[in-house]
């Protein structure tokens, strides 16, 4: 029992990390411009693609595996960086002053172009990833066992979000963020560019994203077109577990949920896992609806 305990605490924390990961993309928007992002989960998919990409090129050149994952990683979150900054300028910025509705719109339609995008030009069937990458190491403790993708998945992602919490909070460009969020006018007045700050926010929530994106790949040695409105969606009840627009949040969001839906896996049924993880949002919302740790956006963005 202790066994199977610690097993699915450890998958939890491998998923959850994934899961935060995606979840800081949508609350850094949504903190600043009050707008989910539903075209974020492909673009996390994407990167997935792009890395899958940089992995097979390095590959055929024969390099060494563990510079061509750390490559692979960069090339994945300059590029996913990339196209979320073109996403905001030609999908959102023009309907900035726009209601609200045309927005949701928007976003829904990037979506659906990004994801049939990587159908076109990967195909529509599973791309596998490489076996070998890594090292087929793993370690048993108290009957439960964990590998060196799953440690690599814990420390990187806890490691990213520490950086991301330390450069918004105890930078200045972080507090030009969070002054963006608090009141966009009052930061014009400041002498801070806003139209920098959001730029800023649909590169680097997309860059996290797509390294969580890779991570879904080297975990579950494959990916499909279709598998960013799964994640996204599943990142963006997490986003809201913890108090949409906030960051702490999302990170405590995300490895809650992945905790919930591993537990639930293990103890209950798989096949319940999608229905127990909507129950929990219905809950979440009746009972708490700014979520666990609130949702002061002006505050803890």
């Amino acid at each position: 029992m202790l066994s199977t305990v610690l097993q699915q605490l450890v998958n939890g924390l491998t998923v959850g990390g994934i899961y935060a990961l995606i979840a800081l993309g949508y609350t850094m928007v949504y903190g600043v411009l009050r707008l989910i992002n539903f075209a974020h989960g492909d673009l996390c998919i994407f990167g997935a693609y792009i890395g899958l990409v940089a992995l097979s090129a390095g590959e055929a050149g024969e390099q060494s595996h563990l510079l061509l994952l750390g490559a692979a990683f960069l090339v994945a979150a300059i590029a996913v960086g990339a196209a979320g900054m073109l996403l905001e300028f030609s999908a959102y910025r023009p309907l900035r002053r726009a209601d609200r509705l045309s927005a949701v719109v928007s976003a829904l339609g990037a979506s659906l172009f990004i994801e049939n995008g990587i159908m076109l030009v990967w195909g529509p069937q599973l791309r596998v990833f490489p076996s070998h990458l890594l090292p087929a190491h793993s370690w048993d403790w108290l009957g439960a066992r964990i590998n060196l993708v799953q440690l690599l998945i814990i420390i990187g992602s806890a490691v990213l979000m520490a950086l991301l919490y330390w450069f918004v909070h105890h930078t200045r460009y972080g507090t030009a963020m969070r002054a963006s969020a608090s009141d966009q006018d009052a930061a014009r007045l400041m002498g801070i560019n806003v139209n920098r700050v959001i730029a800023s926010v649909f590169i680097i929530g997309p860059a996290i994203g797509a390294i969580g994106g890779l991570f879904i790949g080297l975990y579950y040695r494959q990916v499909y077109f279709t598998m960013g409105w799964t994640y996204g969606l599943n990142a963006f009840i997490a986003a809201i577990l913890g108090g949409i627009g906030n960051i702490p949040g999302a990170m405590l969001g995300g490895v809650l949920l992945g905790l919930f839906n591993a537990f639930a896996a293990g103890f209950i049924s798989s096949s319940w896992q999608g229905a127990i993880t909507f129950a929990l949002l219905i809950g979440i919302l009746l009972l708490r609806p700014t979520g666990l740790l609130g949702e002061r956006v002006a505050e803890k963005v």
